[in-house]
């Protein structure tokens, strides 16, 4: 049975998830020329796959990938290969066969074209009809969040309990503010759960309204869609999730407030060249099957 089975979220019952793939990936070039950006290897799974079993870990097995032209490999990833099957059970390769297969079967893996890239906003936006009239999860690939972490857990908790809005946050340095989001926020009754009351897309150096930066997952009402027919073009010329976001946080008689959990684990950023590596070593150095030898490796490596 799929360790990952559910029919929806054990304390919402939000049941879907969308994740946008459509993205160039030209930070990565000429890697990505061919190659999905998604399906770069963080030691041996894609990372598109860290994402797809987090959404299934936290009970949302209902999953719609936002793709593009040239990213028909990610449907392949999460698809049946008969042929490779077939070869690795003929060959005895039990434990590889039993990885193929677990991509297969982690969750309900739909796909749907964003056509002219138009933003983070416009990508949401063509999850519609794909999510009808209940709240859904949105996780972008390029965050991955720790597997002993429950942020998403603990966003869907907060989405079913106060029917909210619901924005993960995260503290950065005051002077890499510009690069995120920034939420302006007041505290509530619960240490982890902020109002969220204003939000700015990468604000100028130095007028940032805090240092909590809005991280790559969302738990979002139904009424989002709504709001982001309306949204203008804003920065890049582009949709942006964080200006429909911003028309909820200020009038709550939209969908209700607009709520942020502060997460303080760990998260990897594989958008980036430089945190794309520290992930790789990071996890690869904690795993039992490689850490040892790639540890001592790393000592040495260190000395020279």
């Amino acid at each position: 049975m799929n360790e990952y089975a559910n029919t929806s979220s054990p304390v919402t019952g939000v049941r879907k998830a969308v994740v946008p793939v459509a993205g160039l990936g030209t930070r990565f070039l000429p890697a990505t020329k061919a190659i999905p950006k998604e399906l770069l290897p963080v030691v041996d799974r894609p990372a598109i796959q860290y994402v797809v079993e987090e959404a299934a870990r936290a009970g949302l097995d209902d999953l719609l990938l936002i793709t593009g032209r040239g990213k028909d490999a990610i449907e392949d990833h999460f698809d049946a290969a008969p042929y490779l099957e077939e070869r690795l059970a003929a060959d005895g390769k039990d434990a590889l066969l039993a990885e193929v297969q677990h991509a297969t079967e982690v969750a309900e893996v739909h796909a749907v074209r964003q056509g002219n890239p138009k933003g983070l906003g416009h990508a949401v936006l063509r999850a519609r009809e794909h999510v009808g009239d209940e709240p859904f999860a949105v996780l972008l690939g390029d965050d991955l969040i720790d597997a002993d972490e429950p942020l998403l857990e603990r966003m869907l908790e907060v989405q079913r309990t106060r029917s909210a809005t619901v924005v993960a946050l995260l503290e950065v340095p005051e002077d890499r503010a510009h690069l995120y989001g920034v939420a302006a926020v007041e505290p509530t009754e619960e240490a982890d759960v902020v109002t969220i009351t204003g939000l700015v897309e990468k604000p100028p150096a130095g007028t940032a309204p805090s240092n909590l930066a809005v991280i790559g997952r969302y738990v979002l009402r139904p009424e989002i869609f709504d709001v982001l027919e309306q949204t203008e073009p804003g920065r890049g010329g582009e949709i942006q999730l964080t200006d429909a976001l911003q028309t909820l946080a200020s009038d709550a008689s939209i969908a209700g407030p607009v709520l942020g959990v502060v997460y303080t684990g760990r998260r990897f950023d594989t958008g980036d060249k430089l945190e794309y590596l520290k992930t790789v070593v990071t996890l690869a150095s904690e795993r039992d099957d490689l850490g040892p030898a790639f540890n001592a490796w790393l000592a040495e490596r260190a000395q020279q």
